[in-house]
């Protein structure tokens, strides 16, 4: 009986050993696009199709696991991304050299009819459908934002309204049946390929058959044979031939995305199962025909992975989603508060920034809300989605800031002398690698050593030391370079994270190598005590610290060695003293900033200005915004004397100055020391600024 229980379990384990792994279960909206999907699974068995009447259905699908990914444009990214569905896209479609990962969106007209952009009132239009980003979002966000259409806001009527006492008619597909916005279209006006004039090919035949006058579709949108009869309106209100689109389009947008639940496994499955199709045109629709764009759009050349943890607001950018915002109905109120949000991060930081909240409260209210993160990459997402306002930053998070859109308004002066001068120098700090004196370490004999860093891609901690050796081995592995150290926001089981100390708990700490003061190997102090507790051989710091943390006031960890006990190395050179740092140092550096949105720019500046009035070196002993009580370096650095206002229209490029700049761009060749939220930021094209 045994023997028999044996087989059949054995025979139980083989069935599912043998079992294919689990399909990709794609969405379609359309009896075409059901067609080309039968035929993809029928070619690529990792495939089964599942068929819904339109988008928001598929995304419903989505969510609860009945389908698992479909190509959408910019707006249904946004809808797919709102916390209800929280989909994320996973591969980007690339539409070759003429605009990779972005397309431009367009307004296209009939040759010789005579009207520009500015004079679209009254006319007949044909959109993509509604809420889509070229055909919708994009033409109705630039005719609101230039006042040609008048909406007082979605409290007195729905966009939609606005937009159809604008045009004489319109076929919108998805707009109310029987409104002007459906009046122009052929079939029953759903977002679906049921309406003839759905989609771009769709609103290109409803301007061909002169149903309407103007179609409002992307770039690639006209076929070569008919581009000489048809010219596109520029928001100058000139005309220009349709192959000036880049010279001539309403905005540069992020192109389709293939989206899906977020779940790593899932996400792979997709992309591999994408990967491996063979025989089969995905992007074409040529059999289909008339039908165009079918599952991808037929200008796609190939897919392209997104960074991991990109979610729909990073891939669209935060201009785009401004103005997606701007048209929804599910518009967030806007807020009362006339405070700015100050991001903290960490259990140490956020308590001394509720004192600073309290502190600031007078007759109308506080100046100081604070929100929080768990690094200081969740705070630079809170700020760009408009969740926080700012916060006080190294050079290196400058850098990712700038990257992803934010801009520097005031700089950290150390140097008080300055402080009362309008256009003194911003301030600078020196990068020191300090080891134990007559341990015998030297910047040639530091391979094989362990390091402290003050967390990965801060500057005196990591950028400008390992950029130095990086420009020596050419190899980006550091790990074959240090056998073992900490670098706070390390991946765990990276030798960079062996030697973190956490929070102190004996047992599951979950603070060890996390990049905030929770971990206490984190920051400049962190580094040092690392080196002083023995941890390390090395620590990147900057050239301050050492003083700081010997003299008065020391804290408890360095009980019993002074400055002396110290001294830095550097390349080419004998170790010297630690107040030698003048000549031996690996880079001047940019100070530390806050960073904020640019639209909030002169807000933040006059409130924080008005703060340190009463909350400086000069202010109140109740709260000071630059001594940390609780740790070190909470908020601001406790070196800080004052703010100083960085001048309006500065890049973070100037701020951070050439130097800096080329240690970024050589270190930026190791994709590693990239991180995923600026891998996000940088991906397309079309979210950096020409």
């Amino acid at each position: 009986m045994k023997t028999l229980l044996l087989v059949a379990l054995l025979g139980c384990l083989a069935t599912v050993l043998a079992a294919p792994a689990e399909k990709v279960k794609w969405c379609v909206k359309s009896d075409a696009e059901f067609r080309k999907c039968s035929d993809l699974a029928e070619k690529a068995p990792a495939f089964s199709c599942v068929k819904k009447d339109n988008t928001i259905d598929c995304i419903v699908a989505i969510k609860a696991g009945e389908a698992d990914a479909i190509t959408l444009d910019g707006g249904d990214i946004y809808t797919a991304g709102l916390n209800n569905y929280d989909l994320h896209p996973i591969l980007a479609e690339d539409y070759g050299p003429s605009s990779d990962t972005c397309y431009y969106a367009v307004a296209v007209a009939k040759k010789g009819t005579g009207f520009g952009f500015h004079q679209l009132q009254g006319k007949k239009t044909c959109h993509t459908g509604l809420g889509k980003s070229a055909g919708w979002n994009i033409p109705v966000g630039t005719l609101l934002s230039m006042n040609l259409i008048q909406w007082t806001g979605i409290e007195d009527s729905p966009v939609e309204e606005a937009v159809g006492q604008y045009f004489q008619a319109s076929c919108a597909p998805g707009a109310t049946r029987g409104g002007k916005l459906c009046q122009l279209c052929k079939g029953d006006c759903s977002r679906s390929h049921n309406e003839p004039y759905y989609d771009y090919g769709g609103a290109f035949q409803c301007l061909v058959e002169d149903a309407g006058e103007v179609a409002f579709v992307k770039h690639l949108t006209v076929p070569e044979s008919e581009k000489a009869n048809y010219e596109l309106l520029c928001k100058d209100g000139t005309r220009q031939p349709i192959d000036n689109y880049k010279t001539c389009h309403l905005a540069k947008v992020p192109a389709h995305a293939v989206v899906s639940r977020k779940d790593a496994q899932l996400t792979e499955l997709i992309a591999t199962s994408l990967d491996s199709v063979q025989g089969f045109s995905l992007f074409s629709s040529e059999s289909y025909a008339p039908s165009k764009n079918l599952m991808f759009k037929d200008s796609t050349v190939r897919l392209v992975r997104l960074p991991a943890h990109t979610d729909s607001f990073l891939y669209l950018g935060a201009e785009y989603m401004s103005i997606v915002r701007s048209l929804k109905k599910e518009q967030t109120p806007a807020t009362t508060s006339s405070a700015i949000k100050w991001c903290a991060v960490g259990h140490a930081e956020t308590a001394k920034c509720d004192t600073w909240s309290i502190s600031s409260v007078d007759d109308d209210g506080t100046d100081i809300e604070c929100q929080n993160g768990n690094t200081v990459e969740d705070c630079l997402k809170k700020i760009m989605r408009k969740e926080a306002d700012a916060m006080a930053v190294d050079g290196g998070q400058v850098y990712t800031a700038g990257k992803c859109g934010l801009v520097p308004a005031l700089v950290e002066q150390y140097n008080e002398s300055q402080c009362s001068s309008s256009g003194a120098p911003a301030s600078s700090y020196y990068a020191v690698a300090v080891v134990k004196k007559g341990s015998g370490v030297t910047w040639s004999t530091l391979k094989g050593k362990r390091s402290c860093h003050t967390g990965i891609g801060r500057t005196a901690g990591w950028n400008v030391p390992m950029g130095r050796i990086h420009s020596q081995t050419n190899d980006c592995d550091f790990t074959k370079f240090f056998t073992s150290g900490c670098a706070p926001g390390a991946d765990p089981a990276s030798p960079f994270c062996t030697n973190c100390a956490g929070s102190g708990k004996a047992v599951g700490d979950e603070s060890k190598c996390k990049a905030s003061a929770d971990e206490q190997y984190y920051g400049y102090a962190g580094a040092f005590r690392c080196l002083v507790e023995g941890a390390g051989d090395v620590a990147f710091i900057k050239h301050t610290i050492v003083p700081e943390n010997t003299g008065d006031g020391r804290p408890a960890w360095a009980n019993g060695v002074t400055a002396d006990d110290f001294e830095l190395i550097c390349p080419d050179k004998e170790p010297v003293p630690v107040t030698d740092f003048l000549s031996c140092n690996l880079a001047r550096v940019p100070a530390h900033a806050v960073v904020t949105r640019p639209e909030s720019r002169g807000e933040v500046v006059r409130i924080l200005l008005e703060q340190q009035t009463k909350f400086g070196i000069s202010g109140t002993e109740a709260f000071r915004m630059f001594e940390s009580t609780q740790g070190k370096n909470l908020l601001f650095k406790d070196s800080t004397k004052c703010l100083q206002e960085i001048p309006a229209g500065t890049s973070y490029e100037q701020f951070l100055e050439q130097e800096y700049m080329t240690a970024m761009t050589s270190l930026r060749q190791c994709t590693d020391s990239t991180s995923d939220l600026e891998k996000s930021c940088t991906f397309h094209s079309c979210q950096q600024k020409n």
